[in-house]
């Protein structure tokens, strides 16, 4: 039972982070109907991104563990949101009209050449960051085995409850999330009426970049090193995760997101860590076999 809980609260703390990118594949989905495979990128840039402010504010003495984090969280946010609206107005915008094929391949070539670069820019060795936030409660304790949660579980699972709640809310009480969920429903007819399509667009791009660039930072500080080809990885997962809990659905991407990670982290507990991706793999072939629109995805209407 022990070891079953510490289990749980781990696969939460990763299931929180593939839910927070999993919710740009499904917002770009839902108004443009593609897939942005470039989006892990976007995660691994928020996470350079946050270390090398990290990094330069703590070589300089300037502010403490938690102020560093809130300060890289914020640069994150803002370079990966730049970062994805320059990829819709060069891989996207100029595909809108054309085949899908056409902006799932530039979708592809935008995160093979984003890899490329932060491997020029930050060479190719993994990156190492301190702990920056330690301790934490005792929940239970056995014999040798002690049931932990730490501050830093709690603040990423407190985040994204924070973040998810924010964002549901943006989406259905404010004039951007009518505007978007307008582009949902019919984007020519949303055109027609005066709504600007492509600035609506753009700015789904940034806010799913800002949420992917917030998951970097936890992922960062969670584990404590980065890469540049964590982004593949990752996204593949949190594209999964989109397509388990239904991709069009916010709350299904959120779902989608923790049932990935606690499904790779009851599988490394309990048999064998080489094959916790088979794994998630499987459930999400099993769901499509017999739900093809995800767990709470809704069947699409063809409009006439």
């Amino acid at each position: 039972m022990e070891y079953f809980l510490q289990q749980l609260i781990n696969g939460v703390t990763l299931g929180s982070i593939y839910g927070l990118i999993a919710i740009g594949y499904t917002m770009v989905y839902g108004i443009i109907g593609m897939i942005n495979f470039a989006h892990g990128d976007i995660f691994m840039i928020g996470a350079f991104s946050g270390l090398i402010v990290i990094v330069g504010l703590g070589a300089l003495g300037l502010g403490s563990a938690g102020g560093l984090i809130v300060v890289a969280i914020i640069g994150a946010m803002i370079v990966a949101a730049a970062y994805g609206w320059a990829l819709e107005r060069i891989a996207y915008r100029p595909l809108r009209g054309s085949f899908r094929l056409a902006a799932l391949i530039s979708a592809i070539g935008m995160s093979i050449l984003l890899q490329n670069y932060v491997q020029l820019a930050q060479g190719a060795r993994v990156k190492p960051l301190q702990p920056m936030i330690e301790g934490g409660f005792v929940l239970m304790q056995k014999g040798d085995f002690t049931v932990n949660l730490s501050y830093l579980q709690i603040i990423i699972v407190g985040t994204t409850i924070a973040l998810m709640t924010g964002f549901s809310l943006l989406i259905a009480k404010t004039s951007i999330g009518r505007s978007q969920r307008a582009c949902e429903q019919d984007m020519k007819m949303a055109a027609l009426l005066g709504l600007d399509v492509n600035r609506t667009i753009s700015l789904t791009f940034m806010m799913g970049a800002a949420l992917a660039a917030v998951a970097g930072m936890m992922f960062l500080i969670y584990y404590g090193v980065i890469d540049f080809f964590i982004g593949f990885l990752v996204g593949i997962k949190a594209f999964t995760a989109a397509v388990l809990g239904g991709i069009g659905s916010l709350p299904g991407a959120m779902l989608g997101g923790l049932l990935i990670g606690l499904i790779e982290t009851f599988w490394s507990g309990y048999f064998t860590v080489e094959y916790k991706d088979v794994a998630a793999f499987a459930i999400l072939v099993l769901v499509l076999i017999f739900r093809p629109t995800g767990l709470l995805g809704r069947p699409e209407v063809e409009k006439v």
